[in-house]
């Protein structure tokens, strides 16, 4: 009887449908998730995601580049240069935010809240920054006389950047809204995926952008 009583108390408590019950989790609570095989969900649907965009920009960049070699002179005379200077400090506030992005992950890694939320703010802020002085630039741009209609090279320079800044900008407001998820929720495991995915969107319009910058303002 001694045996069988210790037996029992040593195997998994079992629920009135012959389930066992698996203990708890302290981070984020409840079971704990069973492992999977294979490549989770969320990635495959971000990883098609990211091949859309890149065929996406590619034919953008394929048709800037036909264009810009068929100009005699570039950008044209009369039009306003570039804002160079400007945009290599806007440049490495992007590439901050890629590296605040970065510590986000780790902190996500080590449970530790406080660190992420900060970090993921930090990420947003920068993100808007950036944002913001690039349409400073883009006002003072139009106000010198440098607008889509002015041709090829307006429409060619507000098309394909200004297509970026709209993905920065959905990568922003996607960043807002996954931060406030976890934040509501105390970082759960299923807020672990949503940042997982949106730092992996994040790192892709940043590394564009060391792209499109020495190839539009640079070249």
């Amino acid at each position: 009887m001694a045996r069988e009583s210790a037996a029992r108390s040593g195997a998994a408590r079992e629920t009135p449908s012959g389930v066992a019950r698996a203990p708890s989790t302290a981070f984020g609570g409840g079971p704990p998730t069973p492992p999977r095989s294979g490549i989770a969900s969320t990635r495959i649907a971000i990883v098609m995601l990211l091949g859309a965009e890149t065929m996406f920009f590619t034919g953008l960049i394929g048709a800037y580049v036909v264009l810009r070699g068929a100009s005699t002179v570039w950008p044209p005379l009369g039009l306003p240069r570039l804002p160079i200077a400007v945009t290599w400090a806007n440049t490495l506030v992007l590439v901050t935010s890629c590296v605040t992005m970065a510590m986000s992950l780790a902190a996500l890694k080590q449970k530790s809240p406080w660190r992420l939320e900060r970090y993921l703010t930090l990420t947003t802020l920068l993100g808007m920054f950036f944002l913001a002085v690039q349409g400073s630039e883009w006002i003072r741009l139009v106000r010198h006389g440098l607008t889509v209609s002015t041709g090829v090279y307006g429409a060619t320079f507000y098309t394909l950047i200004g297509v970026h800044g709209v993905h920065v900008l959905g990568a922003v407001i996607w960043l807002i809204w996954v931060q406030q998820r976890a934040r509501r929720t105390r970082y759960s495991a299923a807020n672990a995926g949503a940042i997982d995915m949106v730092s992996i969107y994040w790192f892709y319009v940043g590394g564009l952008w060391l792209i499109l910058f020495p190839l539009v303002y640079l070249y």
